[in-house]
């Protein structure tokens, strides 16, 4: 089969303006980025926002092998099965990093020929979202170390400084830096951090916000430092509002492309979901619901992760509301969760798969408690056995949950209609959300929730550190914001070792820090970094681009 990157090239792709038009947008609506690809003006999200709203479709995942399932695969190909069923879908998805496409992914623009186009610019500087947002992030701590330099009115603790810099690329060596060395016109010399772009709060914020009242509103909280009677000091405090929202003035407007099958997608925002809240934007959900009948989005790595919190953040925050969720499996993630070696996932093994499903089981369970509607599906590879499908099948009707076998891969929305079709019904159901935890609760109490009732911890242990810091947000009031956590997605345990469904394990918390502009308590547990490093055999390594300008090796 060709790669994807030879599948998107081959594809007939149209103007975007003819995709736009099939929505009820007009051109002059358009901020045209070339022909095949344009953000929505303001004047045409003004004009919609009285429509009807559509169904609201969540596509998770279980806990993927190293190499991913193919979530925003199946979440492709349902907006083309929605399609192929006489039904108006709007995909609204998230941005891909630049850390992982030239990191160990190589590109997450779906695969196949479920695929958003053109997947090139996609997966590499698009519509430059995310260097508006990184140039933010450091405008804001240009400007922090500037105050501190020009005579520190605010009385900053130079040991208190906790705003860090980003970038959109993994580089372990920034991690932990120091700054300021060379005289004394260079700064104050102190110890920096990096993290990488998704995991910006300014990321967050953009993800977060409905507009850019609400933008500003969000950047003006943002703490950055604490001074020496440790007062937080602000984003407002420095004077870094305006020039950022500025820079984030054009980022802050939703993006459009279309699929190898013409239907329309919105891409905007890309927070990771084992670092960050891991949803797209709020402006390009709502923006998806008010020009279709169903929006389809996703929430990144497993349900653990990414549809935790976009139930009990994104959904807390804009009262949005799920209609259906559908929880992507594959037969070789299984089977890897039951323990057996990466090389030996493609051979036939029920017993192992029957093992591996507790993980599903978890999974499903764990949506349920929420109240919404759930349906399994799994995106189909062709090791894939009649007796391992079976297998499957009997475990969901074990559960009592809809299934569905996914072949968007190898045959776009025609090998998603079945899929399309419960999940249609199920969006027909009556459903009443339930968050997880209730907002009065304490900042621990939330985090001992979400350690039992998700990953089915029996324990969590918290670092001094982490202790300590909780206790100064409770008397900072910051104690009802929901919480943030960050962990490994190979896992429902912070042990990436720990496959399947583990039981009576202890969640350590060795990290605790505020998003006060976000508007969320960020909970770090476990070895997972917010500046992630490239691995021995970069996907950097597969890439170029030819003569005429023709990019080779992006998957």
């Amino acid at each position: 089969m060709k790669s994807d990157i030879e599948i998107a090239q081959e594809s007939q792709i149209i103007p975007i303006k003819n995709i736009a038009a099939k929505l009820g947008i007009e051109e002059d609506e358009l901020e045209l980025y070339g022909r095949y690809k344009a953000k929505l003006s303001n004047e045409c999200l003004d004009r919609i926002k009285n429509n009807k709203s559509g169904k609201l479709i969540l596509v998770t995942a279980i806990n993927p092998t190293p190499a991913g399932e193919g979530k925003t695969t199946i979440s492709v190909g349902l907006s083309q099965a929605f399609a192929k069923i006489g039904e108006k879908a709007v995909l609204a998805l998230r941005e891909p990093s630049l850390g992982p496409c030239f990191g160990v992914k190589g590109g997450a623009a779906g695969g196949g020929y479920s695929q958003v186009i053109p997947m090139e610019d996609i997966n590499l500087h698009f519509t430059g979202d995310f260097h508006a947002i990184t140039a933010a992030n450091n405008l804001c701590a240009a400007l922090l170390d500037n105050h501190i330099q020009q005579g520190n009115v605010l009385r900053i603790d130079s040991r208190q400084i906790v705003w860090k810099r980003c970038m959109d690329m993994n580089d372990r060596a920034l991690r932990n830096i120091v700054v300021g060395l060379g005289d004394k016109n260079d700064g104050f010399v102190r110890e920096d951090h990096f993290v990488i772009t998704v995991a910006s709060e300014i990321m967050a914020i953009l993800c977060l916000a409905e507009d850019m009242k609400d933008l500003k509103e969000k950047l003006s909280k943002v703490i950055v430092a604490y001074d020496l009677d440790g007062k937080a000091v602000t984003a407002k405090d420095i004077g870094a509002v305006g020039p950022m929202a500025a820079l984030l003035k054009d980022a802050l407007k939703p993006n459009m492309v279309q699929t190898l099958e013409h239907t329309p997608v919105i891409i905007h925002g890309g927070p990771f979901a084992n670092i960050a809240h891991g949803c797209n934007s709020v402006i390009a959900t709502r923006t998806a619901l008010k020009l279709g009948d169903y929006c389809i989005t996703e929430a990144g790595f497993g349900a653990d992760l990414g549809a935790e919190k976009f139930l009990d953040i994104k959904c807390r925050k804009t009262g949005l509301k799920p209609d259906a969720v559908v929880i992507v499996s594959t037969i070789r993630a299984l089977k890897y969760n039951a323990g057996i070696p990466v090389a030996e996932l493609k051979s036939e093994n029920v017993e192992a798969l029957k093992t591996g499903s507790a993980n599903l089981k978890r999974h499903v369970k764990n949506m349920q408690q929420y109240g919404v509607n759930v349906a399994v599906t799994i995106n189909r590879f062709a090791d894939d056995t009649p007796a391992e499908i079976d297998a499957l099948k009997a475990i969901c009707e074990e559960l009592g949950v809809p299934f569905a076998v996914s072949e968007v891969f190898a045959k776009g929305g025609e090998g998603g209609v079945e899929l399309a079709k419960i999940v249609k019904e199920l969006c027909d159901k009556p459903s009443e959300l339930k968050f997880l935890y209730d907002d009065k609760l304490s900042i621990k109490e939330k985090i001992n929730t979400i350690a039992a009732k998700i990953y089915g911890a029996a324990n969590v242990e918290y670092a001094k550190a982490a202790e300590k810091e909780i206790k100064r947000l409770e008397e900072l009031g910051f104690n009802e914001l929901p919480v943030c956590m960050a962990k490994t997605q190979y896992s429902l345990s912070d042990d990436p070792k720990a496959l399947g469904a583990p039981e009576g394990f202890t969640l350590h918390i060795r990290e605790i820090y505020v998003s006060a502009g976000a508007g969320f308590v960020v909970a770090i547990s476990g070895s997972i970094l917010s500046m992630p490093g490239l691995p021995k055999s970069p996907a950097a390594y597969n890439i170029d681009v030819d003569d005429s300008g023709r990019i080779t090796g992006l998957f």
